[in-house]
């Protein structure tokens, strides 16, 4: 029923073509929409009309999100959860087990959301997208980091599209939005050991729709795509996410996304701190290698191509 509803979502659906279409009563529909409404479904009812999903529904599950598909992501099998601890723990679980490319866990809620390099991801209830997406490209362990980037570069080309907000990007997988980080790209994998290659990588991405309240340690540089006070559909955000993540994995052997990586780099240029063994050493962000590595200078001279330490951008009256 609520498959019927989302691909009719804003329209009036009359009650005895739901029935019909469900093989259901009529007083059956009615318990169905009852249900729906307890569990949080904005839907408004008329006698003369039917039933009619508000347009206002955020809620994130499989049924609101399909309709929204294009292209190759229309063949995602996207399963919603109320609440998960982390959508890339669960959905490394399942490809360990052999689930095959193209599982989409999705949850309303984590409880243990991780970023790199060991860190939490805020990722309270109704208000963010947390999703993993399953992988299996022919790609080396070493060049994992490809994926990374290119999802950050989807993401941010959805944000921008349905958010109409201007979306850059921190190496290696943090996107900004005003100077505050609205999403972050986590990607994990299992390795071959025969061969090198990934036996499989879970895309993992989050980011802050209407987040509000961050705890103190983050509050002064995270933020939402919609701080401005503009409504965004988190169910439409994800799609869209989706649509451009599966449009642009083709260009992963070619790397034909590396530019517009670099293009909106909020890092190249500006004075950073690389961040080895607990210590911040003062560097210059140079550029970004063809296979996503960040060329820093440092204050002696010396240069070195980074791809596994963390960043942060130096401020003005930061000391390190």
């Amino acid at each position: 029923m609520l498959a019927i509803l989302e691909a009719n979502r804003g329209r009036y659906v009359n009650g005895q073509y739901i029935a019909d279409k469900l093989s259901i009563t009529r007083s059956a529909v009615w318990k169905h929409i009852k249900q729906l409404r307890t569990e949080g479904y904005l839907i408004d009812s008329s006698p003369n009309k039917g039933y009619r999903l508000s347009a206002e529904n955020d809620i994130l599950t499989e049924q609101s999100i399909l309709p929204y598909l294009e292209g190759a992501a229309k063949n995602c099998r996207i399963e919603a959860r109320k609440s998960l601890p982390s959508t890339n723990t669960e959905l490394k679980k399942l490809a360990a087990c052999g689930e095959p490319e193209g599982k989409v866990l999705i949850a309303n809620e984590q409880t243990a959301g991780r970023g790199r390099m060991g860190r939490s991801f805020y990722s309270p209830a109704d208000s963010g997208i947390y999703m993993s997406v399953l992988l299996r490209p022919q790609l080396s362990a070493e060049k994992s980091v490809l994926l990374t980037t290119l999802a950050a570069v989807s993401a941010a080309k959805a944000i921008e599209q349905v958010c109409a907000v201007p979306v850059g990007i921190k190496w290696v997988n943090d996107l900004y939005c005003n100077d505050k980080k609205i999403a972050g790209i986590l990607t994990e994998g299992g390795i071959n050991l025969e061969n090198g290659l990934l036996e499989y990588a879970v895309v993992g991405i989050g980011v802050n729709v209407s987040t509000a309240d961050f705890p103190e340690e983050i509050k002064n540089t995270a933020g939402s795509v919609s701080a401005g006070g503009k409504q965004v559909s988190r169910p439409y955000l994800a799609a869209q996410i989706l649509n451009r993540l599966f449009a642009d994995l083709p260009k992963l052997e070619s790397k034909a996304f590396l530019h517009e990586y670099k293009a909106r780099s909020v890092v190249l240029g500006r004075e950073i701190f690389v961040i080895k063994n607990g210590m911040q050493i003062p560097a210059v962000a140079e550029d970004i290698d063809e296979n996503a590595a960040l060329l820093v200078r440092y204050a002696d001279g010396r240069t070195e191509k980074l791809s596994s330490y963390d960043i942060s951008i130096r401020h003005i009256g930061q000391k390190g």
